[in-house]
């Protein structure tokens, strides 16, 4: 066990600190934003691991995780393939005094014990340990219809508002539109080959600065 992971029952039962990490697309930053947070507690002398994180396409991202402990994964096979998920029992049993975990609207494959992440992160902030995750504007329970009339697709995956609303902080990592099409030019969003069709798809400019101005008003709201 990690030295600094000895906490008393006592103090397991308060509830942890989550912090939510909003974007308004994928590219904009949040992971990387999310372990650079990391490594400043690390070097305070806090005990952050990693639970998931997403890395995608992005070598920069991937470089700053080397070093950060990763907590083992849930590996699940499911229709013939092999998925990784966040193991709350494994989180929970290491104890650190904060965790990483990207993308709190995914939906765990069938055998998980939760049905969504957000669940699982909600199980592991009611042991005492404080989350660090991520999520998109378009993700959010109540904006499903505003999304679905700026990208003209329904969002399946979102996170209930009372998630957000109980979150202790809310910390919105922007990036203006032109920026984040530049990197996704740059092959740093989505694979080479699929940069053409996320031009004429969800990386329309339009649509992107709908939902930056989405995000930037929830994020605005949240604050108060």
């Amino acid at each position: 066990m990690h030295p600094n992971s000895q906490r008393t029952v006592a103090a397991r039962t308060k509830r942890g600190r989550h912090r939510i990490v909003l974007g308004y697309a994928a590219g904009v930053g949040k992971t990387y934003a999310m372990l650079v947070e990391a490594r400043h507690r690390i070097s305070r002398g806090q005990d952050v691991v990693i639970g998931l994180i997403e890395p995608h396409v992005r070598p920069e991202t991937a470089a700053l995780a080397q070093g950060i402990e990763v907590t083992p994964t849930r590996r699940i096979r499911y229709h013939d393939a092999v998925f990784e998920e966040l193991d709350a029992e494994a989180v929970i049993a290491r104890s650190p005094e904060w965790v990483l975990v990207d993308e709190l609207a995914h939906t765990n494959v069938p055998g998980c014990t939760h049905e969504k992440r957000w669940e699982t992160v909600e199980e592991i902030l009611g042991n005492g340990i404080s989350v660090v995750s991520t999520v998109n504007v378009q993700h959010v329970e109540s904006l499903n219809d505003t999304a679905f009339q700026i990208m003209g697709v329904r969002v399946a995956e979102t996170v209930p508002d009372c998630v957000i609303e109980q979150a202790d902080d809310i910390v919105l990592v922007d990036v203006s539109p032109d920026e984040l099409l530049e990197r996704l030019k740059r092959g740093q969003v989505v694979q080479r080959d699929e940069v053409s069709e996320a031009l004429t798809h969800f990386f329309r400019r339009t649509v992107l600065v709908a939902l930056r101005e989405q995000a930037l008003e929830f994020a605005a709201r949240a604050k108060h």
